[in-house]
This record gives C-alpha cells, sequence and structure tokens, in this order.
C-alpha cells in the first residue's frame, strides 16, 4: 500500500516498494486542496508503475481550513530557499493530514489482507511538519496495531514504512534515478498556475528545484518558467 500525492517522494517510495518485491496498490486523495493538479500526476505515476490499483478518496478538508492548501490564505512564495522560515510550523501544514491518510490507508490495507505501508515522509527537507517525523510514525504504527480487527486477532501486523524519512532531497532524487523514476510525471508545487504548471517559489518547489541542482540537474518536471507576480 503505497500513498501517493503523484509528487516526487511519493514516487520515489513507489519505486523503492516495487524494488524489495512488493505488488503496490496506491491510494491518493483528494482532500479540498488547491493544488489538485497532483492527482493527475498521481494518475500518470501509478499508470507508469502498473500499480495493481488505484483509488483517489475523497474527504474535503476544506470544511475545517486552518491551510493555505485547504482555506483562502496565500501560500507563502520566496525568492530563494535560504529564505525557508526554519523557526515554525508553516501555513502549509494542513491539521492532522497525515493521521487522516494513514487512517484510509489503515482501513484499506486491514481490507486487502496487507500489512505493509509505504509513506514519502521526510525529516530534513519536510518544511517542518510534525507528522513527517519519525517519532510521529513510530505512534501512529503502535496505535494502528491496536486499532482494527485484523490486528486483535493477530492476522495483520502494520508496517509503516518511511524509506525517504533521513534522505535530503537530493539523496531521495538520486535514490528514485537509479530506480528508474521519471520525475517529469510528478508534481509537487503548493500553488500551481491555471495552467497547471509549478510556481517555482513555493517551499515545496525550493526545496525539490534545490534537490536537483545539488546532483547537478535542472528539474525534468519544471517546464517554462511560471513565476506568479
Amino acid at each position: 500500500m503505497i500513498l501517493l500525492s503523484g509528487g516526487l517522494d511519493s514516487a520515489t517510495v513507489l519505486a523503492i516498494a516495487k524494488d524489495k518485491g512488493f505488488e503496490p496498490h496506491a491510494i491518493s486523495f483528494r482532500y479540498g486542496q488547491r493544488h489538485d493538479v497532483e492527482l493527475d500526476a498521481a494518475r500518470r505515476v501509478a499508470a507508469a508503475n502498473n500499480v495493481d490499483r488505484h483509488v483517489i478518496a475523497e474527504i474535503d478538508l476544506r470544511v475545517f481550513g486552518g491551510s493555505a492548501l485547504t482555506a483562502d490564505l496565500d501560500v507563502p512564495h520566496h525568492a530563494s530557499v535560504d529564505d525557508l522560515d526554519d523557526g515554525g510550523i508553516p501555513i502549509t501544514y494542513v491539521p492532522a493530514r497525515n493521521t487522516i491518510f494513514l487512517s484510509f490507508a489503515l482501513a484499506w490495507a486491514e481490507t486487502l489482507g496487507a500489512s505493509d505501508v509505504f509513506i514519502g515522509v521526510n525529516a530534513l527537507d519536510y518544511s517542518g511538519y510534525p507528522d513527517c517525523r519519525p517519532e510521529y510514525i513510530a505512534a501512529y504504527e503502535q496505535m494502528a496495531n491496536l486499532a482494527t480487527k485484523a490486528g486483535v486477532e493477530g492476522t495483520q501486523r502494520l508496517k509503516i514504512h518511511t524509506p525517504l524519512i533521513n534522505l535530503t532531497k537530493a539523496e531521495t532524487i538520486a535514490k528514485g534515478l537509479a530506480l528508474g523514476v521519471d520525475y517529469s510525471l510528478t508534481h509537487s508545487c503548493y500553488d500551481p498556475t491555471v495552467s497547471g504548471q509549478a510556481c517555482r517559489t513555493c517551499d515545496s518547489c525550493l526545496l525539490r528545484r534545490r534537490g536537483f541542482a545539488e546532483l547537478g540537474m535542472t528539474d525534468p518536471a519544471l517546464g517554462v518558467a511560471s513565476r506568479r507576480p
């Protein structure tokens, strides 16, 4: 089971799972995000990897708001990755998002009889999100094994795999390239243009661009420059 957003990290995690011999199912979410163009990328990535089944779950976190991704709040833009604020949790944090996503994955995994969930969280180049930390994943995994019929009956022991959690963005990209990931299929921008092009200046775009630059590469998904005014 792969949580597949359509971004760089989840595409890499999918390749890692396949390389380890797993036959992946993938789950993506339409949750009211302003950048739902990422779901087109998720479909492309799933199709390119011959995923057994790709489900897009419909939930609407706009009813709660609280994030620039789900409410009428501006996504921050910066001239350089050096301008990113390391002092707090950014406004693009979506309250409890990974907890919600993992719970959907847990439910589907139980119905499939699957015991392995892969998620592309990262504790280095992660913009400060609290639900990307190792201690969060460990706590969720412990809870999950108390929360299901399969867990209580001993027929399932859920394992949450986080193969990118201690990697820089450049290390993630290098690993993906070694496994044949086509990053031109992916989308990571929080605030794309009307035509779906990456803004190049949000936190996610800047971290992604730095990763490719550290490898002496240009991001193949950027296309024509489209910086917002």
